[in-house]
């Protein structure tokens, strides 16, 4: 089973199906989407089928750079980043709260960074998301 609440590679999701699996978690994913358009224009959004493992998610682009990868689970979404180095040691340096730094810091590394991934429940965790992508952008 994916990660994704969508795992039919030929069926593309629509904002009916999306909201629908999310139930309350829609309001925090149409927040963290605007935040992150209004934080880092020009910003692109399209949906991108990662494998049957992972399924669907919404990719956040700024320019040639992803931001954030949405993928959207039964009553909540997990937001996934790359952070290289650079970004791992701003995010301690921004004081972050230990329990985000502890989940950067034992997060699988990769070439292109470390992957990151945060579920999204309540405010708490949209405003750590937030602060991720900040530093992430930053560096």
């Amino acid at each position: 089973m994916a990660l994704s609440a969508f795992d039919d590679r030929s069926k593309l999701p629509d904002e009916d199906d999306l909201y629908a699996v999310l139930g309350d978690a829609g309001e925090l994913w149409t927040r963290l989407v605007d935040h992150v358009a209004s934080e880092f224009p020009p910003l692109d959004e399209s949906w991108v089928f990662s494998g049957k493992e992972w399924g669907w998610a919404l990719r956040l682009k700024q320019k040639k750079r992803a931001v954030v990868y949405l993928t959207p689970c039964e009553d909540y979404f997990v937001a996934g980043f790359a952070l290289g180095e650079k970004a791992v040691q701003a995010a301690h340096a921004a004081h972050l709260p230990d329990d985000v730094l502890a989940m950067i810091d034992t997060s699988r590394k990769y070439a292109e960074g470390r992957a990151v991934r945060v579920e999204v429940r309540t405010k708490h965790d949209l405003e750590n998301v937030k602060q991720i992508a900040a530093v992430k952008m930053a560096n």
